[in-house]
């Protein structure tokens, strides 16, 4: 009880991914965790960061800052504007150290299909994507993350997260976890269902374990909410061990402590699964971690504080809150054979965390209600004249049932059902995949433009493969769009597995959103060649099939094109502007290369979209990742803000000035007010005596000012035509 009374330690984890994680460590490490030493706030003295020791390559480290100093102190002022940088490009990811529990247990490798049932606010989908793209010389690897919430808004959410990662492997939909729909994927011409290899089951729970964080739990914490959740939590890992696939492995996990929510959930899946399912023995993975192990005997107790050890014992008029799934097992050898004490019990004060629930389930062959009988396949009936003859199967088979046809039964069900598809074959074009009907949407929200894929032989992509001379292996059928008609804006990217999903399932899910932007059109670009430019967020996916268009730059051309705007191609070093001097105007690839000869400089290559002009060279990237690159490269890039301390020196004459000055502009709107009021009052009269004249001069007045905004806006037009410099297009 004494470590839940203490605040929480905040966390973080560094984005293992990307190539740029190491130079990030090493930022933190000689920078930033040194200007924390001795430093004192609010009379308590700053602890020195400490990675989590369980944690891989020292990529999660805490301190004993809350979020309240970090944003009210200005001594960590620098630190704190680090971390919210570092957080929107995706860098940085400021998450509690227990929920970075469950993904790595799940030991997810690039090629798995991977569903997170209950992902939003979605740290956990984050560090899925990470482990997806552990190799960065691939940028298509065959797995792919479906990350589902039942709260619509909280999806958006979701995909901010996701989106911080630039990952063409992501897809987040909208559902009830306890029944998100079975999807089909093509093999080889032929339907299947789609199972995934790993499933993260991160079930909504009553949260005592997040005490420590959130305060109101002590006073809202009742045993009823873990009674009411119990059934639900059930019913969504049920859901998920039935999609996962033979050989996979389910992480269920909550942020409670009460074995309703934990154990009995375990226990009751592990009893109706008549041992297609097996708790993993994970004690040596993640060395470090401190853990108690699962509980077998627990008790159900009322609000009332009523406790019941069986199901027996509980009062009929009780029995609707209280379901027999919610006691421990009695049978001894049952309760042996489920090795409950392989779950993970993480509690506050073991390691400074908050409180935890994990357990690992592999299924080793299909559920006992799925389990289906072969199919017998039978000869096709054969038509002679008006009968219908089938074979039958007594016997050799030579013997046969001749049956008269059913053509009025069955006339008026066939009818029905070509109106019924009528809409659907009409409405469904290839390569479009919208939201589910109207009739089938069960849940509400925003409505979702559709995604559309680029046809083969569309003439749109043509000039993009020209003029970034596109590899032949670029998978251009995975290009797709959110819009069917009208001029294609951005064009995105999406894995080839994904793109089967979406293809294949349009009707039955309801997809927030997916792929990677990579291209956005330009208003001019068509001059240029090519009326598309690249897109920052796409551009390592695009880097390894581009073969034209790039420019390799050192390290200071890099810190030019990053600290400034629009610069003179005279700024850069002779070989840029040789390079640059022979190549079109237009979207362009800046590339760095690390020098290995100088290991002071930069050790991880960058790219970056740009733009050259007919005297300029300037690159596309948003205000978060310039930051990122330039404080890689030891560039100060601390902004301090405005101290409240300038307010507090201005003199009383001052004060007294600005305060006459003040109400003198008072005055006069006061007078101004009532003039218009008289006005107003003057020109009522004489519309209510001449109504006809009073609108006839405000339609004059409105011609007036549309012809005025004609010429302003004809004035704008020209004055932009006259600039020639293609280094000022935009999308």
């Amino acid at each position: 009880m004494a470590a839940l009374r203490e605040p929480l330690p905040a966390t973080l984890r560094i984005t293992g991914y990307r190539s740029h994680a190491r130079e990030i460590l090493h930022c933190l490490k000689e920078k930033y965790f040194r200007e924390l030493q001795d430093l004192e706030v609010d009379g308590q003295k700053v602890e020195m960061p400490q990675s989590l020791g369980w944690y891989p390559e020292e990529l999660a480290w805490h301190t004993n800052l809350s979020r309240k100093i970090l944003r009210k102190s200005p001594q960590l002022e620098k630190f704190h504007q680090f971390l919210v940088s570092e957080t929107e490009c995706g860098n940085i990811s400021r998450q509690e150290a227990v929920s970075m529990i469950p993904p790595l247990l799940l030991n997810v490798s690039p090629h798995h299909k991977v569903l997170d049932m209950c992902a939003a606010p979605g740290s956990k989908t984050a560090q899925l994507i990470e482990m997806l793209h552990a190799d960065m010389n691939v940028p298509f690897p065959s797995g792919f993350v479906i990350a589902n919430d039942v709260d619509n808004k909280r999806c958006y959410l979701l995909v901010h997260q996701a989106k911080r990662l630039n990952s063409p492997c992501i897809m987040v939909v909208n559902h009830d976890a306890s029944s998100i729909p079975n999807l089909q994927i093509d093999v080889d011409g032929r339907k299947e269902i789609l199972f995934y290899d790993r499933i993260l089951c991160d079930v909504p729970c009553s949260g005592d374990g997040t005490m420590r964080k959130n305060i109101d739990v002590w006073k809202k914490w009742t045993t009823q909410n873990s009674l009411q959740l119990h059934g639900l939590q059930l019913r969504i890992a049920t859901r998920g061990v039935e999609q996962l696939a033979e050989g996979g492995r389910m992480v269920y996990s909550t942020c409670s402590l009460n074995p309703i929510e934990n154990e009995a959930v375990i226990a009751s899946l592990l009893e109706k699964s008549q041992g297609a399912l097996e708790l993993a023995d994970v004690s040596s993975e993640l060395p470090g971690l401190k853990r108690m192990p699962g509980i077998t005997k627990w008790k159900v107790m009322l609000k009332d504080g009523q406790w019941f050890e069986e199901w027996k014992d509980v009062p009929s008029n009780r029995q609707t809150q209280i379901r027999p799934t919610m006691f421990p097992v009695k049978d001894e050898e049952k309760l042996k054979a489920m090795n409950l004490e392989r779950c993970l019990r993480i509690l506050p004060h073991h390691q400074n965390t908050g409180g935890f629930f994990v357990a690992v389930l592999i299924k080793k062959s299909p559920m006992p209600w799925n389990k289906r009988q072969p199919k017998v396949h039978q000869k096709l009936p054969q038509r002679i004249g008006d009968t219908e003859v089938t074979a039958a199967n007594s016997g050799n088979g030579s013997d046969c049932i001749i049956e008269e046809p059913k053509l009025a039964e069955n006339e008026e069900s066939k009818k029905t059902q070509e109106l019924q598809n009528l809409d659907t074959e009409q409405s469904k074009k290839e390569g479009v995949c919208g939201p589910p009907p109207s009739k089938k949407m069960k849940l509400f929200g925003f409505k979702e433009d559709p995604f559309v894929f680029l046809p083969e032989d569309d003439p749109l992509f043509l000039p993009i493969q020209k003029f970034y001379a596109l590899d032949p292996s670029f998978p251009k059928m995975n290009l797709l769009t959110r819009t069917q008609e009208g001029k294609k804006r951005q064009l995105y990217m999406v894995s080839k597995e994904l793109r089967n999903v979406l293809l294949n399932n349009s009707e039955k899910m309801k997809v927030i959103n997916t792929g990677i932007k990579v291209w956005s059109r330009n208003s001019d670009g068509e001059q240029f060649g090519c009326a598309f430019r690249l897109a920052q967020e796409g551009i390592y996916t695009l880097y390894p099939f581009i073969h034209a268009r790039i420019i390799n730059v050192c390290i200071e051309d890099v810190k030019i094109l990053l600290t400034q705007e629009n610069p003179f191609l005279s700024k850069f070093s002779s070989e840029t502007q040789k390079k640059v001097k022979d190549m079109a105007m237009g979207s362009i690839v800046l590339k760095y290369d690390p020098d290995p000869e100088k290991p002071h400089d930069l050790q991880c290559p960058i790219v970056l979209c740009g733009w050259q002009g007919k005297t300029s060279l300037r690159a596309f990237v948003p205000k978060n990742e310039r930051l990122h690159y330039l404080r890689m490269m030891g560039v100060e890039v601390f902004k301090a803000k405005r101290k409240e301390e300038e307010l507090e020196n201005k003199t009383e004459e001052e004060v007294q000035h600005r305060l006459v000055q003040t109400e003198e502009s008072m005055d006069v709107e006061d007078k101004e007010h009532d003039l218009v009021t008289k006005m107003e009052a003057d020109i009522g009269e004489e519309s209510s005596q001449s109504p006809a004249k009073s609108s006839a001069m405000e339609t004059e007045n409105k011609i007036e000012d549309l012809d005025q905004a004609s010429k302003n806006a004809n004035t704008h037009v020209s004055q932009e035509g006259n600039d020639t410099d293609a280094s000022n297009v935009k999308d």
